[in-house]
């Protein structure tokens, strides 16, 4: 009797110590799966992470990437910025030298000339031959001259003497009562034409003590007109030459 109890016994024993080591084998197995470097949990983080990783990386190149073509395009806005300057510097530039030479062709009066300006007209001085000296009444070269000059310091552009323009190196000569202009003579009255601007040509020789007043006190009568227009012929071929 009691060797079939203990018989019973130890089997049951048995069959618990098997239970138990089939419980914890199971439980090592689950929790080695689960936890340990080959489980799926740690593999899933592992892909997670390498993922992340490579986002990281790619921001970064992109970012420098970015930094790369800010710079380039900075460094191109640049370039044009220097080369719209140096096209408009050569612009103001080609204008000056234009607006100069226009200028100087209408000083030295190879081409026509047109615009508003003044007209100055200078004849004799009443006088009494018998008893006053002509020489004190007449307009002389030098009076045409003060006129010319006037006109040129007030900025004519261009200037005629009796419809025959003038040059740089225009020369008027006094002969009794006639002027001789580039070899070109004639009588009184002297009609001096100026191209430019009419209200500052008109002012300077109206200027209290200045042409017209010095004119005045040599007995030389003296008209001043502004005009509108004024039409000025080149140099003739024969007084160019």
């Amino acid at each position: 009797m009691n060797l079939k109890t203990n018989d019973r016994k130890k089997r049951t024993n048995r069959i618990l110590y098997a239970l138990v080591f089939l419980i914890l084998g199971f439980m090592l197995s689950f929790s080695y799966r689960t936890l340990g470097p080959g489980s799926e949990t740690q593999q899933l983080r592992s892909g997670i992470d390498s993922r992340e990783e490579g986002y990281r990386e790619d921001l970064i190149e992109q970012k420098e990437r970015n930094k790369q073509l800010t710079d380039e395009i900075l460094s191109k806005q640049k370039a044009i910025v220097e080369v719209e300057q140096l096209l408009s510097d050569s612009e103001e530039n080609h204008d000056k030298l234009v607006k100069q030479a226009r200028g100087l062709r209408l000083l030295l009066g190879v081409v026509p000339s047109s615009g508003q300006g003044v007209r100055v007209e200078l004849a004799d001085g009443d006088y009494d031959p018998t008893q006053q000296n002509p020489n004190e009444y007449i307009v002389h070269e030098s009076q045409v001259l003060l006129v010319v000059n006037e006109l040129k310091i007030a900025g004519a552009q261009a200037l005629s003497i009796n419809g025959q323009r003038l040059n740089a190196n225009s020369s008027i000569k006094c002969t009794g009562p006639v002027i001789t202009v580039d070899g070109q003579t004639y009588p009184a009255p002297f009609v001096v034409e100026a191209i430019g601007d009419s209200n500052a040509l008109n002012s300077s020789l109206t200027l209290k003590g200045g042409v017209s007043d010095s004119l005045l006190s040599d007995n030389i009568q003296i008209k001043i007109e502004k005009r509108k227009e004024i039409l000025m012929p080149a140099l003739r071929d024969d007084v160019q030459g």
